[in-house]
Protein backbone atom coordinates (compact mmCIF):
# COMPACT_ATOMS: atom_id res chain seq x y z
CA UNK A 1 0.00 0.00 0.00
CA UNK A 2 1.22 3.43 -0.87
CA UNK A 3 -0.52 6.60 0.29
CA UNK A 4 0.36 10.17 -0.53
CA UNK A 5 -0.98 12.44 2.21
CA UNK A 6 -1.33 16.15 1.68
CA UNK A 7 -2.26 18.52 4.47
CA UNK A 8 -4.93 20.74 2.95
CA UNK A 9 -7.01 23.78 3.74
CA UNK A 10 -9.65 22.31 1.43
CA UNK A 11 -9.97 19.59 -1.20
CA UNK A 12 -12.63 18.21 -3.50
CA UNK A 13 -13.20 15.58 -6.18
CA UNK A 14 -15.52 15.80 -9.17
CA UNK A 15 -16.53 13.08 -11.64
CA UNK A 16 -18.29 14.11 -14.85
CA UNK A 17 -19.05 17.52 -13.36
CA UNK A 18 -20.55 16.04 -10.16
CA UNK A 19 -18.80 16.68 -6.85
CA UNK A 20 -18.37 13.31 -5.14
CA UNK A 21 -16.37 14.43 -2.11
CA UNK A 22 -15.32 17.64 -0.43
CA UNK A 23 -13.55 18.57 2.81
CA UNK A 24 -12.28 21.66 4.56
CA UNK A 25 -9.12 21.48 6.64
CA UNK A 26 -7.61 18.01 6.89
CA UNK A 27 -5.89 15.43 4.71
CA UNK A 28 -6.17 14.51 1.07
CA UNK A 29 -5.14 10.86 0.83
CA UNK A 30 -4.24 9.41 -2.56
CA UNK A 31 -4.44 5.65 -1.97
CA UNK A 32 -2.74 2.92 -4.00
CA UNK A 33 -3.57 -0.65 -2.99
CA UNK A 34 -0.85 -3.18 -3.80
CA UNK A 35 -0.79 -6.91 -4.48
CA UNK A 36 -0.74 -8.69 -1.11
CA UNK A 37 -2.42 -5.91 0.86
CA UNK A 38 -5.10 -7.00 3.32
CA UNK A 39 -7.16 -5.68 6.24
CA UNK A 40 -4.08 -5.68 8.49
CA UNK A 41 -2.30 -3.41 6.00
CA UNK A 42 -5.30 -1.08 5.96
CA UNK A 43 -5.50 -1.05 9.77
CA UNK A 44 -1.81 -0.04 9.89
CA UNK A 45 -2.40 2.73 7.33
CA UNK A 46 -5.49 4.05 9.11
CA UNK A 47 -3.71 4.16 12.47
CA UNK A 48 -0.76 5.93 10.88
CA UNK A 49 -2.96 8.47 9.07
CA UNK A 50 -5.01 9.23 12.16
CA UNK A 51 -2.00 9.55 14.45
CA UNK A 52 0.50 11.34 12.20
CA UNK A 53 1.35 14.63 13.86
CA UNK A 54 1.63 16.99 10.89
CA UNK A 55 -0.64 19.84 11.99
CA UNK A 56 0.66 22.86 13.86
CA UNK A 57 0.06 23.40 17.57
CA UNK A 58 -0.24 26.82 19.25
CA UNK A 59 3.54 27.27 18.90
CA UNK A 60 3.48 26.38 15.20
CA UNK A 61 5.21 23.02 15.71
CA UNK A 62 3.94 19.93 13.88
CA UNK A 63 2.53 18.31 16.98
CA UNK A 64 -1.14 17.57 16.26
CA UNK A 65 -2.95 14.90 14.28
CA UNK A 66 -5.91 15.30 11.93
CA UNK A 67 -8.15 14.03 14.75
CA UNK A 68 -6.61 16.51 17.22
CA UNK A 69 -7.48 19.47 14.99
CA UNK A 70 -10.97 18.24 14.10
CA UNK A 71 -10.02 17.75 10.46
CA UNK A 72 -11.47 15.51 7.77
CA UNK A 73 -9.97 13.10 5.25
CA UNK A 74 -10.71 12.94 1.54
CA UNK A 75 -9.85 9.48 0.16
CA UNK A 76 -9.03 9.15 -3.53
CA UNK A 77 -8.13 5.78 -5.02
CA UNK A 78 -5.07 6.04 -7.26
CA UNK A 79 -3.62 2.80 -8.59
CA UNK A 80 -1.01 4.78 -10.55
CA UNK A 81 0.92 5.22 -7.30
CA UNK A 82 1.98 1.61 -7.82
CA UNK A 83 3.34 2.32 -11.30
CA UNK A 84 6.87 1.05 -11.80
CA UNK A 85 8.77 3.42 -14.10
CA UNK A 86 12.23 1.91 -13.75
CA UNK A 87 12.26 0.23 -17.17
CA UNK A 88 11.13 1.50 -20.53
CA UNK A 89 8.81 4.42 -21.10
CA UNK A 90 5.49 2.93 -20.12
CA UNK A 91 4.81 2.31 -16.42
CA UNK A 92 4.09 -1.24 -15.32
CA UNK A 93 1.18 -1.69 -12.94
CA UNK A 94 1.77 -5.34 -12.01
CA UNK A 95 2.30 -4.28 -8.36
CA UNK A 96 -1.23 -2.87 -8.12
CA UNK A 97 -3.95 -5.02 -6.58
CA UNK A 98 -6.74 -6.30 -8.83
CA UNK A 99 -9.69 -3.86 -8.92
CA UNK A 100 -12.03 -6.00 -6.81
CA UNK A 101 -9.52 -6.28 -3.95
CA UNK A 102 -8.41 -2.67 -4.27
CA UNK A 103 -11.98 -1.37 -4.08
CA UNK A 104 -12.84 -3.58 -1.11
CA UNK A 105 -9.77 -2.39 0.84
CA UNK A 106 -10.30 1.25 -0.20
CA UNK A 107 -13.86 1.11 1.16
CA UNK A 108 -12.66 -0.68 4.30
CA UNK A 109 -10.10 2.08 4.86
CA UNK A 110 -12.89 4.64 4.65
CA UNK A 111 -14.99 2.77 7.20
CA UNK A 112 -12.07 2.47 9.64
CA UNK A 113 -11.17 6.16 9.34
CA UNK A 114 -14.81 7.25 9.64
CA UNK A 115 -14.90 5.83 13.17
CA UNK A 116 -12.60 8.72 14.22
CA UNK A 117 -12.93 11.58 11.69
CA UNK A 118 -15.28 12.69 8.90
CA UNK A 119 -14.38 11.02 5.59
CA UNK A 120 -15.28 11.99 2.03
CA UNK A 121 -14.57 9.92 -1.07
CA UNK A 122 -13.62 10.08 -4.68
CA UNK A 123 -15.18 7.46 -6.95
CA UNK A 124 -13.26 4.22 -7.38
CA UNK A 125 -12.04 3.55 -10.96
CA UNK A 126 -13.48 6.83 -12.28
CA UNK A 127 -11.68 9.61 -14.11
CA UNK A 128 -11.59 12.21 -11.33
CA UNK A 129 -10.66 15.85 -11.12
CA UNK A 130 -9.04 16.58 -7.77
CA UNK A 131 -8.76 20.15 -6.50
CA UNK A 132 -6.87 21.13 -3.39
CA UNK A 133 -5.17 23.91 -1.53
CA UNK A 134 -2.09 22.33 0.04
CA UNK A 135 -1.30 23.80 3.45
CA UNK A 136 2.41 24.33 3.96
CA UNK A 137 2.95 22.62 1.58
CA UNK A 138 3.04 19.45 3.65
CA UNK A 139 3.11 16.16 1.76
CA UNK A 140 3.99 12.77 3.25
CA UNK A 141 4.29 9.32 1.72
CA UNK A 142 3.15 6.30 3.70
CA UNK A 143 4.26 2.97 2.35
CA UNK A 144 4.03 -0.55 3.63
CA UNK A 145 5.23 -3.43 1.53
Amino acid sequence: MKIVLQRVLEASVTVDGEMTGQIGSGLLALVGVAQGDDEATVDWAAEKMLGLRIFGDEAGKMNLSVADVGGSILLVSQFTLLGDCRKGRRPSFVLAAPPELANRLYEYLGRVLAQKVPVAFGRFAAHMKVSLINDGPVTMILERN
